[in-house]
């Protein structure tokens, strides 16, 4: 049985030196010692529903291709050709007709990463087409959410996230489809993100709207330490919903019930995202740092597929509601970055209902110091 608490800080946990959020430096290590390590969630395996289907993504500032093969395989490979380097792909999103072609060269590979054909070269010496296939990065599909990671050695996905294994059955995510996507280029570092939406201690000043359908004092945790964190969060309307009428006429997920249509769950997954639980729709941020002081989200909405195919179907009012909300969020967030550069700051303490920030820290300094 999940056990849930009040929020609660350990004494004397202060917020982070401002070391962390403004150096270039720290910047560069942090894409090494955890973005080139970490599973990172880049997307869903619905944005590639047929054979050839691609999108790109950005990792650690590396371009990868994920597509979907000919047995149906999920791949992601780094978006450079064997021959000279060349990047393949430049358009974001598309299809491929059947294979992937260098534009130099015409290298030509098959959706599985082989090279199929490479031009003039067979009278070349020793050359061999099988010692040169794309570069691949390993990859792990949960709930239709789609992860990779740059390392080859790192451990397995089930067992470094394995909070995620099982917990959201009862939403049926793998079903979900993506109904919006908005994306927001932000003048913050990313873990101002994190720490942002991990507290609803600033929910009454900054998001109105938002205290007045969930009340800011209502949040419970279950998962306290690790890559994984969060809880929950109370409506003020018996199965109302988070959206600009704070109602909804959109059916539970899954086999939600009972409590689940009272509450919003929230939880961070390190590094990449957030994901918040919603009785009639889920939402999830996509986080992507571009600088110490620049930070790239894709928030998406997630609907079940038979809600979508119901005549005028309009996501508005969960997105508009949202759009108001992620706006506030990056607002205090980027004076905040402003703020860690002047000389008059030092580290403060954090309240009760910053306790996920403290343990939020205390992971990312373990990833730091010990990789």
């Amino acid at each position: 049985m999940t056990v849930f608490s009040k929020p609660a800080v350990v004494p004397g946990a202060h917020t982070l030196p401002a070391f962390w959020y403004v150096s270039p430096e720290n910047f560069a290590r942090e894409r090494e010692r955890i973005f080139a390590r970490d599973w990172i969630g880049i997307g869903r395996g619905e944005w590639i529903p047929n054979v050839g289907d691609y999108f790109l993504s950005d990792v650690a500032g590396e371009s990868l291709i994920v597509t979907r093969d000919r047995t149906g395989t999920v791949h992601a490979f780094y978006n450079v050709c064997r021959h000279r380097g060349t990047k393949l792909c430049v358009e974001t999103r598309g299809h491929f007709q059947g294979s992937i072609q260098c534009p130099y060269h015409a290298w030509t590979y098959g959706l599985d990463g082989a090279l199929n054909a490479a031009r003039n070269m067979a009278e070349v010496p020793g050359f061999d087409r099988g010692d040169y296939p794309l570069n691949e990065v390993r990859l792990a599909v949960w709930d239709d959410f789609i992860f990779v990671t740059l390392d080859n050695n790192a451990e397995p996905f089930e067992r470094v996230l394995s909070p995620l294994i099982g917990r959201f059955a009862r939403w049926d995510l793998e079903r979900l489809r993506t109904g919006r996507i908005v994306e927001y280029d932000i003048a913050c570092n990313w873990k101002l993100v994190f720490q942002n939406y991990s507290e609803c201690y600033h929910c009454p000043l900054v998001h109105p709207q938002l205290d007045k359908l969930s009340p800011s004092d209502s949040g419970r945790n279950d998962l306290t330490e690790g890559p994984v964190l969060g809880g929950f969060s109370e409506l003020r309307a018996h199965a109302g919903s988070l959206t600009i009428t704070g109602q909804t006429d959109r059916p539970p997920l899954g086999t939600l019930a009972g409590e689940d249509l009272d509450r919003i769950y929230y939880y961070t997954i390190f590094p990449s995202m957030l994901l918040s639980l919603h009785a009639d729709y889920v939402m999830v941020h996509y986080i992507t740092p571009t600088a110490i002081d620049r930070t790239r989200i894709a928030c998406t909405w997630l609907f079940e597929p038979e809600t979508m195919e119901v005549p005028h179907f309009d996501p508005s009012d969960a997105v508009d509601f949202w759009d108001v909300t992620n706006r506030q969020d990056w607002q205090v967030s980027e004076l905040t970055q402003i703020g860690l550069r002047s000389r008059a700051y030092s580290p403060g303490p954090y309240s009760n209902a910053e306790s996920l920030l403290a343990a939020f820290d205390r992971h990312y300094l373990s990833a730091m110091e010990t990789r």
